[in-house]
């Protein structure tokens, strides 16, 4: 296949893959707002003002914001204050943004009907809590649709849901450990009125469930699904997964761990890994869902690994581990880690309750590391980390999505091929050294390698890596789950037949040994987006606590 038909092929697999996959959008909406209370009418008066008067439109809706508060520090349960409450506070809060008004370092003066308001804002010495770096937006400025938007009530209560959006070009310069270059993080605002002045503070509806008011106590509004569906539809996640898949050294902006939230000491780190052609944003629906759990958001903290998946996933692994090192010295008490691995993300979950001894490294050369005669360290250390390796101890319980243990039989096939070929072997891996293909053992079908291996070749069941590894034991005392898709028909009765499938990889590839559960659900691949998977997984991480999870019926 000449080179100009490999680069003709990618074009058309690139523009097919991006046009069927949508994973939201963000279309801005009209605000339109009626209350017929007093501070529906003080809301209405500030809707008439300019943006350009915005210490105008703050004395406004400050008003408004008084008069609500007046009417629940009597009637605490007036569910139209409440709302008249949560919007006004919601729009002082965006004028603020818009306008570039700080008043986190000085009081702003705004006037207002009857009183001028001195407004200040209640900082956190946190670096990465300080509110200059973040502009904010509220949700009911969007409409939002999309394959990954998962459609929830919000959680009702008090103050006003909103978007942080980070302002500084690359956030993880200020915590390596951030989400990512840009962030986008739900938090909920108040206004605390007294006399003429008002306080604003900002909550974070992950840690806090109830806050207080004139002597009252509420449970804290909150929005978990709007901050990662504004994400998805402005950062377009699905065009580096593609890259990360076909051009893994071209798109690869190196493998990252990651929160997706504050760091608490006190709370579970579950670890999502996505597999072959996906990111992190692929575990949207199951994040969007578990936050909505109260126990789960009391309990858990999310944290995520991604990486380009193009590479051989055996060396992505040994990139996963070295970064568990940095991260257990960053946060050296954390509890320990719950994994969430799906497709080829459940291979690499493998390998972390895994002592592979030297079974691995003999797979694929004749000499000890030592004798081996790779060209130059960086080689020897490369395959030395990504084939030799012990099981974590800061694991305590891995759950498998859909995933590929031995391998898929779609691997060798000619799209499969195809795939492969249009991958190519990894260069930046090697960085030109090609000794650790010369010496390398001939491949199961008896030919010497010609480039690395990508993620597709160690998807051939033949493969010796993924051969050798399913002949591995698991490490003891670290329970896991299987959660396994059947392409729609609800689970086959002889589950051990190659016939059971989620049209990818089948159940004889998927199935381990020795799982505390083992569930199939009426779902294609994508295992870890269905309802029933997430609801299994919701399931296991209250077992994982010791609590019963009570399902209602509807």
């Amino acid at each position: 296949m000449s080179s100009c038909f490999s680069r003709f092929l990618l074009v058309v697999v690139l523009g097919v893959l991006t046009s069927c996959s949508t994973y939201s959008t963000a279309t801005k909406q009209r605000l339109t707002y009626s209350s017929p209370t007093p501070a529906g009418q003080l809301i209405a008066h500030g809707e008439k003002l300019s943006p350009a008067e915005p210490l105008a439109q703050l004395g406004a809706y400050l008003d408004a914001t008084a008069a609500a508060s007046a009417v629940l520090a009597k009637q605490p349960g007036d569910t139209q204050a409440r709302a008249d409450y949560n919007f006004a506070v919601a729009r002082i809060f965006e004028i603020i943004s818009d306008a570039g008004l700080e008043p986190w370092k000085a009081p702003v003066r705004c006037p207002g009907a009857s009183q001028e308001w001195n407004l200040s804002f209640k900082t956190d010495p946190r670096p990465d809590h300080n509110p200059a770096n973040y502009s904010l937006v509220s949700p009911d400025r969007y409409r939002f649709k999309g394959k990954l938007v998962v459609q929830q009530d919000d959680k009702a209560g008090l103050g006003a849901s909103l978007i942080a959006r980070s302002k500084v070009p690359d956030a993880t310069q200020i915590d390596p450990f951030a989400q990512g270059k840009h962030i986008y993080y739900g938090v909920t605002g108040l206004a605390d009125v007294k006399g003429n002045n008002a306080t604003l503070t900002l909550y974070d509806p992950l840690s806090v469930e109830n806050v207080s008011m004139d002597g009252h106590t509420y449970p804290l509004a909150a929005n978990f699904t709007a901050p990662i569906a504004l994400a998805l539809a402005e950062l377009k996640p699905r065009k580096r997964e593609l890259g990360g898949l076909f051009k893994p050294d071209e798109f690869a902006t190196g493998p990252r761990l990651a929160r997706l939230q504050p760091y608490d000491p006190k709370k579970i780190p579950i670890l999502c890994i996505h597999g072959l052609g996906d990111s992190q944003a692929t575990w949207a629906p199951m994040i969007e869902s578990l936050r909505s759990d109260p126990v789960i958001r009391e309990n858990y903290q999310i944290w995520f690994f991604s990486y380009a998946s193009g590479y051989p996933y055996p060396a992505s692994a040994a990139f996963l581990r070295q970064k568990m090192d940095l991260i257990n010295a960053r946060y050296p008490d954390h509890k320990k880690i719950v994994v969430l691995g799906h497709s080829m993300g459940g291979m690499i979950s493998r390998t972390l309750m895994t002592d592979s001894g030297m079974k691995l490294w003999y797979a694929i050369y004749d000499k000890s590391p030592e004798e081996t005669p790779f060209e130059n360290e960086e080689t020897r250390k490369l395959m030395t980390d990504a084939l030799i390796f012990k099981h974590r101890p800061e694991i305590s319980r891995v759950t498998f999505l859909s995933p590929s243990h031995r391998g898929a039989d779609m691997a060798t096939n000619f799209f499969g091929r195809l795939g492969s070929k249009l991958i190519g072997g990894p260069k930046n891996l090697l960085k030109g050294d090609t000794s650790a293909l010369a010496v390398a053992k001939p491949n199961s079908r008896g030919a010497h390698l010609k480039k690395m291996p990508n993620s597709i070749d160690f998807l051939d069941p033949e493969n010796r890596f993924v051969v050798a590894l399913a002949e591995l034991p698991l490490a003891p005392g670290i329970p896991f789950h299987s959660i396994l898709g059947d392409r729609g028909k609800g689970g086959n009765k002889d589950r051990t037949k190659p016939v059971s499938s989620d049209g990818i990889v089948p159940y004889w590839s998927s199935h381990l040994d020795g799982a505390e559960s083992e569930v199939i659900i009426p779902s294609g691949h994508w295992t870890n987006q269905h309802p029933q998977g997430i609801a299994e997984v919701r399931r296991i991480l209250y077992q994982h606590l010791g609590k019963e999870l009570k399902v209602v019926s509807q």
